[in-house]
């Protein structure tokens, strides 16, 4: 008998897969556009008052990076109020990551036209007013500065755990939330989650006063987690250097009884729920907001151009040497394009559903292969920053139905919505 189960991890099937951090970093990217809006009708004003060319055309130059923060800005306004709108079939998830292409592809403009304006007048220097323009660019170079501020804490350039363990290669985990004793008649046996620069996994250590030789013995090592909800999942050990490790990653959260089966019997231990903050490197959950990040990449691309600007400006100034202004000017174009580059091509993989990174998949299959059943077909991809769907086909022998899967695997963090086909014999 063949079943299908399609349901997102959340209350009332909704489909609302925004960032975290969605309204915060619209607040921010708003506050970025009347800033810059501020800056450029004041230099329009003010260039036009006291004929300053130069002060115009930087004003002017401010309106391109306003209306990129634009972009950006509508992105998120628009997919927090259409969120709940049936006709997204997955959500406004993307939308940011549309707006990040979007704005990729205008950096890119900018660095072929600042590229050509420096080859031009390298070609063919023009006399500069150092006077005005330097003040400028430092101007400039300011407004950037608070830009990148304001934008900076939305964590979409960060990879790093929020939480530091103490655990090595030889000494196991000492963090008291993630450590368990298990005393038997063989000695006291060390249950650890360790998780430093690797997935979450099991690790069995025999203590000092454990038989030297019981764990090393034991023929196949297996522990099994029993969910809040009754879900289990097993766990193989593979022998180690002077310890167990399990072969198959730990879902999140961490709450969760184990029965561990030891030399003189099964033994039970409880973990309390405990959720970390995982970078994509790590553990494959990619909350990167890419649209806050082309925002960022604006402000930073502009607040290197203005730095540019100003060495050049100087030299030519000190030394008389002008060809060092429009120099400048080739350096930051190629910076700009590698930072465009880089942009177009993570999130036009995102927009046409490109797996940049196995981790999520792996812990599906793990999760699924570790409760004893085969996985027939599986396709995982990102729904928005923290959020992906997995369609799930698995064969069983057991009496398991769709809903079985749906309960194992709602404790895998970052998997938001689910579509699990059975095929087994005794599905009911």
């Amino acid at each position: 008998m063949n079943e299908l189960y399609d349901a997102p991890f959340s209350a009332g099937h909704d489909h609302v897969f925004l960032g975290a951090g969605h309204e915060s970093n619209e607040r921010k990217t708003w506050a970025v556009i009347v800033i810059c809006g501020l800056m450029m009708v004041a230099e329009i004003a003010g260039g036009s008052l006291f004929g300053s060319l130069a002060l115009v055309a930087d004003g002017l130059h401010m309106s391109t990076h306003a209306g990129a923060m634009l972009i950006a800005a509508l992105a998120y306004t628009y997919a927090r109020k259409h969120a709940n709108d049936r006709r997204f079939v997955f959500g406004t998830g993307k939308l940011g990551d549309l707006a990040g292409f979007s704005s990729a592809i205008i950096l890119a403009m900018i660095a072929l036209l600042i590229g050509y304006e420096a080859v031009v007048r390298l070609m063919a220097p023009v006399a500069i007013r150092f006077d005005e323009a330097i003040p400028i660019a430092v101007l400039g170079l300011a407004v950037n500065v608070v830009s990148a501020w304001l934008l900076s804490g939305g964590g979409h350039h960060g990879h790093s755990h929020s939480h530091g363990h103490a655990h090595g290669e030889e000494e196991h985990a000492d963090h008291d939330d993630e450590v368990r004793h298990i005393h038997t008649a063989e000695g006291t046996y060390t249950l650890s989650i360790f998780e430093e620069g690797v997935p979450p996994v099991f690790r069995l250590h025999a203590d000092a006063d454990a038989d030297a030789g019981a764990a090393p013995q034991v023929a196949a090592l297996v522990a099994t987690t029993v969910r809040p909800g009754g879900a289990r999942q097993q766990f193989q050990f593979a022998k180690k250097a002077g310890f167990w490790e399990s072969t198959t990653d730990i879902p999140e959260p961490h709450g969760f009884e184990v029965i561990v089966a030891l030399p003189g019997g099964e033994q039970t231990v409880s973990f309390d729920e405990h959720e970390h903050e995982h970078g994509h490197d790590e553990h494959g959950g990619d909350a990167h907001d890419y649209n806050m990040r082309a925002a960022y990449v604006h402000v930073i691309a502009d607040a290197a151009v203005s730095v540019l600007a100003i060495i050049g400006l100087l030299l030519a100034k000190s030394f008389g040497w002008l060809w060092m202004d429009p120099l400048a000017g080739i350096v930051g174009a190629v910076v700009i394009a590698n930072w465009s580059y880089g942009l177009l091509r993570d999130t036009g993989r995102i927009l046409v559903d490109v797996s940049s990174d196995d981790s999520m998949a792996n812990k599906v299959r793990g999760t699924v292969e570790g409760a004893g059943d085969k996985l027939l077909d599986l396709h995982v991809w990102r729904l928005g920053p923290g959020h992906f769907g997995a369609v799930v086909s698995v064969a069983t022998s057991e009496r398991r139905g769709p809903a079985f899967y749906h309960r194992l695997l709602q404790y895998q963090k970052g998997l938001s919505h689910i579509t699990v086909e059975v095929h087994s014999p005794l599905a009911a």
